[in-house]
């Protein structure tokens, strides 16, 4: 890891008059507040102790900009952004420390603001399979840049990442394209509910469906990061037709059906959980959850915002062999650009406008930016070998990480598919949310920070998976083993 000197200038202005004088500009607002980080970045080759003084104060301004107000000198507080960060995770709230402030990535590797390097394993949460800033979707970027960012309009790059995404996924024969896959899941709820007219919708404790109302029950991600039962500010209305059961328990999905004959619209989860954790189904799981909601007339929807094009280039439908009605996608599809996608079967996506009633727009749906990179993406991964060389770096990382938790005495249990990994620290086995709680996160905690400061960036909780990505390299993986062998000794 390079040395780095140099500070971090950080400047919150006075605020100003509530209301602009006659000759302020227009684009004058009543409260104007900004803020500057300067830095000045020398480079050399020496290793340095690990620090994150600069990521610490950016990340105070980012929080809490003080200012003085009247000749009184009142101090006041106006936070920039709620907890410092765009995303609830990124807080570092269940590992503690300071949070890193990225400044640059590339493969798969990440360097912070105070020049500290990592080896990464959370690939932008997902999206960077083929490594960071890949010199061939920059370019294809730069080329498609030249025309536009934004049309506003339907543009050929569409026809083609469609026609790639129907192609691969075995459930999509028409798909719409969105800006996330917390959208793509809106519209897909939507869309069961317009094409089987009923409401209810069953989810698994412990998966994550984005953002949206009915999905913030029992959820996953983040939610499940903080510990947060469900969020404040969603109407009881929003969640009543949604039921749950914890994962891979057929007889609790079973007795729901039973409940609610004729009612129940579709069965959504992550056919390979992600968002509390690495949790695979059981062997015959799938199987039946999709047996159930034929015989019931309802729809089986795989989220495969995580596991698409991941775990295989059909993702989890493909690799364990079930064809679900609905699928939703992000993530890798975007190439690292803002991008989601839901699709299915022509006779259910014929319903969705303008083909039919139920309606859904955005705006940059369809931007020429996310194709360009999702359709380079998808190029890279059809080549032969990427998903052997995924599954082989993966399974070498995680069987090694395993191996140094337990002959440290830590108890340890985890497990992976191709470029999607994980491991809890209880005993397991782990077959739901509930098994994954039994993990001891102070441990995790401690062992999070430690790998940090050997250069090696992990989810920040326990209840997240990990990724890998065509970038990363034997050597990657053996430095990260022998990080987590130094650092499962010392907690």
């Amino acid at each position: 890891m390079a040395s780095v000197s140099g500070g971090v200038a950080l400047s919150c202005p006075s605020k100003l008059s509530h209301r602009p004088s006659s000759s302020s500009s227009s684009s004058h607002r009543r409260y104007v507040f900004a803020s500057s980080v300067k830095m000045a970045v020398s480079v050399d080759d020496k290793k340095k102790s690990y620090t994150l003084q600069k990521s610490e104060e950016a990340f105070k301004i980012a929080k809490v900009c003080l200012s003085l107000m009247g000749s009184i000198g009142t101090s006041i507080a106006t936070e920039l952004m709620p907890g410092g960060v765009n995303s609830p995770v990124r807080a570092f709230k269940s590992v503690g420390g300071q949070p890193i402030l990225i400044d640059s990535v590339k493969g798969s590797h990440m360097w912070d603001i105070d020049g500290n390097e990592y080896i990464d394993y959370v690939g932008s949460w997902g999206p960077a399979i083929i490594g960071h800033a890949d010199d061939e979707v920059l370019a294809a970027l730069a080329e498609t840049m030249k025309k536009g960012t934004s049309f506003g309009a339907p543009c050929l790059l569409e026809n083609v990442l469609a026609e790639m995404v129907i192609s691969a996924v075995p459930s999509i024969e028409m798909v719409r394209f969105v800006n996330s896959g917390t959208e793509a899941c809106m519209g897909m709820l939507r869309l069961a509910r317009a094409f089987t007219g009923r409401e209810k919708i069953i989810k698994f404790e412990g998966c994550y469906h984005g953002h949206a109302d009915p999905f913030l029950v029992k959820a996953g991600s983040g939610v499940a990061t903080l510990g947060l039962p469900d969020s404040p500010g969603v109407p009881k209305a929003a969640t009543y037709e949604t039921l749950t059961s914890p994962l891979n328990d057929l007889s609790t999905v079973e007795k729901l059906f039973e409940a609610n004959k004729g009612e129940i619209a579709a069965v959504i989860l992550e056919p390979v959980v992600g968002n509390s954790g690495f949790i695979p189904p059981k062997p015959g799981f799938l199987n039946a959850l999709q047996k159930i909601t034929k015989e019931n007339g309802a729809l089986l929807v795989f989220d495969e915002v995580m596991t698409g094009f991941r775990i295989s280039y059909g993702g989890a439908q493909e690799y364990f062999g079930i064809t679900p009605d609905l699928t939703t996608l992000g993530k890798i599809i975007g190439g690292g650009l803002p991008v989601g996608a839901y699709g299915g079967r022509k006779e259910i996506m014929e319903m969705v406008a303008p083909a039919g009633p139920m309606y859904q727009a955005g705006t940059l749906s369809g931007n020429p930016l996310a194709m360009t990179a999702g359709i380079q993406t998808l190029k890279r991964l059809k080549e032969p070998g990427s998903y052997e060389y995924l599954d082989k770096i993966t399974g070498e990382l995680i069987h090694g990480i395993l191996d140094a938790g337990k002959k440290a005495g830590h108890a340890i249990c985890g497990g992976y598919i191709s470029g999607m990994f994980g491991f809890f620290f209880t005993e397991g086995p782990v077959y739901n949310f509930e098994d994954a709680k039994n993990s001891d996160t102070a441990k995790f905690a401690r062992f999070y920070r430690g790998m940090l400061e050997e250069g090696v960036y992990f989810a920040p909780s326990q209840f997240e998976a990990g990724f890998t990505g065509l970038a990363h390299t034997p050597e990657d993986v053996q430095r990260t083993i022998a990080a987590a062998e130094k650092v499962f000794r010392q907690i």
